[in-house]
């Protein structure tokens, strides 16, 4: 999967001809009826010669001319559009009407008489992690990204012809050296971390539900409690987690699982138990969830990682908090592809996601608990060697070589 660079996250552009001469548009709320509010999740930055205003939470954002600065820090506080025309005397009431209609449009203004939209509504839980960590996590939700293989690959190869693609490790050539021995590469485990691939076909058939549950048991289940009084207990899983806190929880998707029906399941990773969320499951849905890779669509299962957000943020109430439950989604899914390769199954990756779809079939509001990652998992196909299992097919049922 490729993000298009080419597509920018503002939706539009604002241009404020504040004048006069400006006509009064339609549709405008009297001022003693409506109030006015900045909304409190905008980022300002400059990009090149363009000054761009983003509302993180709604994932809105527009270029804009200076001027813009100027009525948004106006409406710190809800205010009527009278009261700005107070302020900025020198421009006209209809030109400073149609400012605020462009403002509202791109939710850079709020309005009293509407109901904010339910992520605005539950981004305080952010108030400490905003606005760095809250910008980068919510302006990356729900990219467009190319899921198709001719035009990655051709996008690969222009890469390649802009510069070289970066070397994979770095030496320092120039230090002192001393020569270690081999590492000591025996026994099972070495065989199965030597062995762990990302998968992207898989043999028809279903999962055994007994390796359904050594995969999440191993992966996100409480292997015990710790009491750490006055504070409570704390779970132990086979992952670290900052502060033993666990805000990653895993819902899954089974669609070919013995004895389980297709649908939507959270586990329970205290009980070890499957709890229904959602009956039935199509390939087409999956490949939806996975931006339209449809090579992952047939794995038997697919494993959604949320965060619940509030959990780490109860205790580290500073933006860098958020790289901790980034890494451990990290943790625990390459725990997942490790067990799966143990059983000898397929697993893969991915966090090219419809971050929004699936926070909407969970039932979660993407704010105080959101989508990060997706691992999946399948029986291998028989007779191929990974290198040639790991490639996907098109719907055209060829195999591509994605150069670059």
């Amino acid at each position: 999967m490729v993000h298009d660079q080419s597509q920018v996250k503002r939706t539009g552009d604002l241009w404020f001809g504040l004048a006069a001469s400006v006509t009064e548009l339609d549709g405008m709320p009297k001022a003693k009826r409506v109030l006015f509010r900045r909304s409190p999740f905008l980022v300002s930055y400059w990009n090149d010669e363009e000054l761009i205003f983003e509302n993180y939470a709604t994932g809105k954002g527009a270029t804009a001319a200076p001027i813009a600065t100027e009525v948004l820090n106006f409406f710190s506080g809800w205010l009527s559009a009278a009261a700005l025309f107070r302020h900025l005397p020198q421009y006209s009431p209809s030109s400073l009407r149609a400012a605020i209609k462009q403002l509202l449009r791109y939710s850079l203004l709020q309005r009293s008489d509407r109901e904010l939209l339910p992520l605005e509504r539950a981004m305080p839980a952010w108030k400490d992690w905003n606005p760095a960590a809250g910008f980068l996590h919510f302006t990356g939700r729900d990219l467009p990204f190319e899921a198709d293989l001719m035009r990655i690959g051709r996008y690969m190869e222009e890469l390649t012809h802009e510069k070289a693609m970066p070397v994979p490790v770095k030496h320092y050539p120039r230090a002192a050296q001393t020569m270690l021995p081999p590492p000591r590469e025996q026994g099972e485990f070495t065989r199965v971390l030597t062995s762990r691939r990302t998968w992207r076909r898989f043999a028809p058939g279903k999962i055994a539900l007994a390796d359904l549950a050594t995969l999440l048991g191993l992966t996100w289940g409480v292997r015990e409690w710790v009491a750490v009084p006055p504070l409570g207990t704390f779970a132990v899983k086979t992952s670290p987690s900052g502060g033993a806190l666990h805000p990653i929880e895993a819902y899954l998707v089974a669609r070919d699982v013995e004895r389980i029906a297709p649908g939507i399941y959270h586990y329970d990773a205290t009980r070890h138990r499957l709890e229904l969320l959602r009956r039935g499951m199509t390939r087409d849905r999956m490949s939806d969830y996975v931006i339209g890779q449809r090579w992952f669509s047939e794995a038997a299962a697919f494993v959604f990682m949320t965060a619940v957000f509030t959990r780490t943020q109860w205790k580290y109430r500073y933006p860098r908090a958020y790289r901790v439950v980034l890494a451990e989604a990290g943790h625990l899914c390459q725990t997942f592809c490790l067990v799966a390769t143990c059983l000898g199954l397929a697993p893969f990756c991915t966090m090219a996601m419809a971050d929004s779809t699936i926070d909407r079939d969970l039932g979660i509001d993407g704010v105080t608990e959101g989508v990060l990652y997706v691992a999946g998992v399948g029986k291998r196909p028989e007779g191929v060697d990974w290198k040639t299992a790991s490639l996907p097919i098109d719907p055209t049922g060829k195999k591509r070589r994605l150069r670059g």
